[in-house]
């Protein structure tokens, strides 16, 4: 039996939703552990995640290598593996990379809506791509065996990453932009050059990123899966929900705004004040994940390629990129 992987949720986490991934038969959860933190932050957010470890053990434990996805099925817990998605925890300095990784991080976007020190993010006007820094610290991760993202970045700037990379690079969430043409998801040009490369994508379920948003069917969602496979091949995808489960309206304005500007960015979504869109009913948290598998079946999936999208095919990729560091070239 496959295991069942979420790759990015970013949840008000609660011994509830533990629970809830236990219900839903969730295997491993990619969370973000940074948005817009520095370092330090950071670091305060993986301690406080060690409590959590430390409270809920019989549900959770943190993952670092593909092995633990069976560590995690074997002992009926969820491994959770840490991302960032934003490069602020490494601030300017390529040595925390490594330092990050060591601590757990396994994935980290180049950028997230605006423009980094690495690449260019999906909301700027203009995309000159992955700049000197960034190739080095792409560089730098591939050695250490951190992935990249690029689920917020622009279309230049991944196509790019995607070449420069030595390692398959990811897009952890987002969806079609021919199905909903959301500035967040992705062109056909920017796939191709991520799925050549032996990368991933997983389909997200934040309501902004679906067609119809809240209102999207699971029928609708699972075509638009279809499409994909069609054009890429479905070994290349998965599932990486978005889930902001118990998260207050707040939490998005944070998302958006961070600290870089002193005016609401209202993004994809209302052009009122930020808030968190109902969820779809058929996938309101972890214990729907049933749902999903569902509607792959009644689309015509096989069983072999529902597996893969339920989580073998990031369990293939876990084990080709989660890896040890290599040591360092000699200068």
């Amino acid at each position: 039996m496959s295991p069942r992987i979420d790759c990015l949720q970013y949840a008000n986490w609660s011994e509830k939703i533990f629970r809830q991934m236990r219900e839903g038969g969730l295997d491993a959860v990619h969370v973000t552990i940074a948005y817009h933190e520095t370092f330090r932050e950071t670091v305060l957010n993986i301690e406080r995640w060690n409590r959590w470890f430390e409270q809920y053990p019989d549900l959770i434990f943190q993952g670092e290598w593909a092995s633990d996805i069976d560590k995690a099925r074997d002992s009926g817990r969820t491994a959770i593996f840490f991302g960032a998605q934003n490069p602020s925890p490494i601030e300017d300095d390529i040595g925390l990379v490594e330092v990050l990784h060591k601590l757990g991080l396994r994935f980290m976007q180049l950028s997230y809506n605006n423009q980094s020190l690495l690449a260019t993010g999906c909301y700027e006007a203009e995309d000159p791509g992955i700049t000197r820094m960034g190739r080095q610290v792409i560089k730098e991760m591939n050695r250490v065996g951190l992935v990249v993202d690029m689920s917020h970045s622009a279309d230049r700037s991944t196509i790019e990453a995607a070449e420069i990379s030595e390692r398959p690079i990811a897009i952890t969430h987002a969806n079609l932009h021919s199905w909903q043409p959301a500035l967040r998801n992705k062109r056909d040009d920017v796939l191709r050059a991520v799925v050549e490369n032996g990368g991933m994508m997983g389909f997200s379920l934040y309501p902004h990123h679906l067609r119809g948003k809240s209102d999207c069917t699971v029928d609708d969602f699972c075509a638009m899966i279809a499409t994909a496979a069609e054009r890429f091949g479905a070994e290349h995808f998965g599932i990486g929900s978005d889930l902001c489960q118990d998260q207050p309206d707040s939490i998005v304005e944070w998302m958006r705004v961070g600290r870089w500007s002193k005016e609401i960015d209202y993004g994809e979504g209302s052009a009122s004040a930020p808030g968190f869109p109902p969820q779809p009913a058929w996938f309101r948290d972890n214990r729907d994940f049933g749902n999903i598998e569902s509607g792959l079946r009644k689309t015509g999936f096989s069983d072999s390629e529902v597996a893969g999208l339920m989580g073998g095919n990031w369990r293939r990729f876990f084990e080709t990129n989660f890896i040890p560091a290599k040591p360092t070239p000699d200068m």
